[in-house]
């Protein structure tokens, strides 16, 4: 039997039908509520993008891992937030371990490669960034670059390397460490690190550091340099990057991830917007866009001046696991915090 509406028209009043819930939504409240730790510029398009698609607003409240991980945890099933973006996935693990999150919608989890998300399915991954070492070449000779990130701790490199360990970032990349190597060997390299490492606040001082000759080397996030050569180049342009490879810690790419709080009173909107940021568009925004953070999604294309993430020979770390409060008490017991 012929339906007595033209398919054009279907798909019409389908429109008009989602315009219109949109509307409404947006009519009795401030929209979503989304808690970002991610970086403001690459969110604020990731939501441009949702709000032009489906008509629903969002309301950006900013901070960084950590600070939001342990504010929603606090606020529990009061949390104004219905989604929780991240750049590290500790904070994501955080929120997981409380049992905060819904879980993610099938049709989401789909569309992101299995090795960019936790088994559970409780949060997805939406970016992806890669542990480097960036050096100043008139300081330090290709061959005499370290082979893994642990050599870092042995006498021969006190007072030539930096990084930042009070953020987010670094503690990442300490509980993969942990993950990997387990709790004495990361402990010992962490004193080592106290003893030989020059402590600077933020990735983007560390690079400046090298750049300038303060120091030979540093332990950073591989996109700092990129978008700073995107620009000026001006805090870069002195510098190289490292890539450890061959699974070593100093390989380690951290995943960003979102999820959805159970507490959301809009659950079919906030699996939306995981469902936009995680597909097609939202991933495409990673490939044309100057975050030059790793697209995770399935097929997805990243910036192509990255070293594509296959060929980075990364540890096979899982997320779910990441133990950031371990990490925190080692480093603080290593005097690092």
């Amino acid at each position: 039997m012929h339906s007595p509406f033209p398919s054009f028209m279907k798909q019409a009043l389908l429109a008009t039908a989602l315009f219109g819930a949109s509307q409404a939504f947006a009519a009795d409240s401030v929209g979503l509520v989304l808690y970002n730790a991610q970086h403001e510029s690459l969110t604020k398009s990731w939501v441009a993008g949702f709000t032009e698609e489906t008509g629903i607003p969002v309301t950006i409240r900013n901070g960084d891992d950590t600070e939001m991980g342990n504010q929603i945890i606090q606020e529990g099933a009061a949390s104004p937030a219905d989604v929780f973006l991240t750049e590290n996935s500790p904070a994501m693990v955080l929120v997981d371990n409380a049992k905060l999150f819904a879980p993610v919608a099938p049709t989401t989890l789909a569309q992101v490669d299995s090795a960019y998300r936790p088994a559970s399915g409780q949060w997805v991954g939406i970016a992806a960034r890669s542990t480097v070492f960036v050096y100043n070449p008139s300081k330090l000779a290709e061959k005499d670059l370290p082979k893994s990130l642990l050599d870092l701790s042995s006498p021969a490199w006190k007072g030539r390397w930096a990084a930042s360990p009070a953020g987010a970032d670094f503690q990442a990349i300490v509980a993969a460490v942990l993950e990997q190597k387990g709790e004495a060997a990361t402990l010992d390299w962490l004193k080592g690190m106290k003893t030989n490492a020059t402590i600077y606040r933020g990735n983007s001082a560390v690079l400046k550091a090298v750049n300038a000759g303060q120091v030979d080397s540093g332990v950073i996030y591989h996109y700092y340099s990129f978008v700073d050569q995107s620009k000026t180049g001006e805090n870069s342009k002195n510098t190289k990057l490292h890539y450890f490879k061959h699974q070593d810690p100093g390989a380690f790419v951290s995943i960003s991830g979102g999820g959805v709080l159970a507490s959301s009173k809009h659950q079919e909107q906030a699996q939306a917007l995981l469902k936009y940021i995680t597909g097609k568009e939202g991933q495409k925004i990673l490939e044309t866009g100057n975050s030059f953070e790793y697209a995770v999604g399935k097929d997805a294309t990243s910036n192509p001046k990255l070293v594509p993430l296959k060929d980075l020979d990364a540890p096979k770390v899982d997320a779910s696991k990441l133990d950031s409060k371990k990490a925190v008490e080692l480093m603080t017991q290593a005097g690092l915090l």
